[in-house]
């Protein structure tokens, strides 16, 4: 028998602020995050300027030995963990007793790392090389960085799915904890800045060019839509048996009631609208639900000519009617293995208020895009019990995750 999962703490570290109240507060402005960084004009041939920076400083409780193996990705990841803990009431008892585990997970490590290797490469000396080097550099920095501050015992789960790593994170963790494997998760996604992964998009000729003009891009769904920003950040769940939130008095946030992830088998860039479908349709099912008890979907929405008509494509597939949907990487730019749990986040603050954010600069949508509900202007109020969160990701990965509106 599947037992229920629900969200009992979250926490965020973002463009949009750095708590979930101050990131959901950002988003009734409405104004997005992206700036022009003249630092990006010193790389010829990258055609982009633009991204959505973090702005974080370091907890005074931190010391050396706390962030001595963490690069920026893993301080944003654990930031963001200690407001999920301390919103969910875990003490170390709880979080020690091996009931608990991680899943976490980022498109790489701390890429400044590399600069280390890179060193001892070419100068054939090992001088730079530390014990925290390597550390700071795997693929899996974040979700051993959490467990080892927090004295885990529990599974690990590193998701290094690319922009679905987030979303990953939480969809196998809530699987840990409906078999019985854990009571507890720790489950969420980071990444931090670096020009390497604005040069990957640019390369392929997906990022915006607006230079001039920031405020209006990316433009998610939109005809007249030039492609991606990149931004970065972190968020985390506390994701918890329902009979076990309860019995210690936690308050609950939401249930997570349905995860699907399929994969494209197709192409590594190129997004797949049949195997999308498949994903969406795959989370109602595990939901038990009809697709007329979503109320809102919080889409991919990245702003890219393929990858918003791929989405909708399959969003409409699996809805058959015109679902209401926006994408917040209008806001925050793309956030890569932050995204889905950022996203997701966000979208548990809808719920409980209602309130569900627009697609910033969305003006005319592209007749190429599916005939779908495109959320605009200053938002909506919908009454929905139920809403979907779905990324998809680099190497043909797709998620969705579905969440129930909790009344206590």
């Amino acid at each position: 028998m599947k037992r229920r999962v629900v969200v009992t703490g979250m926490g965020v570290v973002s463009p949009l602020g750095n708590t979930v109240e101050a990131a959901f507060a950002r988003l009734k402005t409405p104004v997005n995050c992206v700036q022009a960084l003249d630092e990006l004009s010193e790389y010829k041939g990258l055609n982009t300027r633009l991204a959505c920076r973090t702005v974080f400083e370091k907890p005074a409780h931190w010391n050396r030995k706390t962030t001595r193996t963490m690069g920026d990705v893993a301080m944003y990841a654990l930031a963001a963990t200690e407001q999920a803990i301390a919103q969910a009431g875990l003490d170390d008892a709880l979080l020690q007793n091996g009931r608990t585990g991680v899943a976490y997970g980022s498109c790489s490590g701390s890429i400044p790392s590399l600069l280390d290797f890179y060193s001892m490469l070419t100068t054939k000396e090992v001088t730079g090389i530390t014990s925290g080097t390597y550390i700071k550099l795997m693929p899996q920095t974040t979700a051993c960085n959490l467990s080892v501050h927090f004295k885990t015992h529990g599974r690990l789960v590193p998701t290094g799915t690319a922009c679905t790593s987030g979303s990953l994170a939480l969809g196998s963790a809530a699987e840990l904890i409906r078999w019985g494997v854990q009571d507890v998760m720790i489950a969420g996604g980071g990444e931090e800045f670096s020009v390497t992964q604005i040069a990957i998009f640019d390369t392929l000729y997906a990022t915006s060019l607006r230079n001039d003009a920031p405020q209006t891009t990316p433009s998610p769904y939109d005809v007249d839509r030039d492609g991606l920003v990149i931004g970065d950040g972190a968020s985390t769940f506390i994701l918890e048996e329902y009979g076990h939130a309860k019995a210690r008095g936690a308050k609950i946030l939401a249930e997570l009631v349905g995860f699907c992830e399929t994969t494209d088998g197709t192409h590594v860039t190129n997004p797949n609208a049949e195997t999308m479908a498949w994903a969406l349709k795959g989370a109602l099912a595990d939901a038990g639900l009809d697709g007329s008890e979503i109320g809102y979907v919080s889409g991919h929405g990245t702003a890219t000519k393929a990858g918003d008509i791929a989405e909708t494509t399959a969003t409409y597939e699996a809805f058959k009617r015109a679902v209401p949907i926006s994408s917040l990487k209008s806001y925050t730019g793309h956030t890569l293995g932050a995204c889905g749990a950022l996203e997701a986040a966000l979208l548990v603050k809808s719920l409980e208020t209602g309130w569900y954010p627009p697609t910033l600069n969305l003006k005319t949508p592209d007749p190429a895009c599916a005939a779908l509900d495109y959320i605009a202007g200053d938002g909506r109020a919908i009454d929905a019990d139920f809403a979907m969160s779905n990324n998809f990701a680099f190497g043909g990965v797709n998620t969705s995750l579905i969440f129930k509106r909790i009344a206590e």
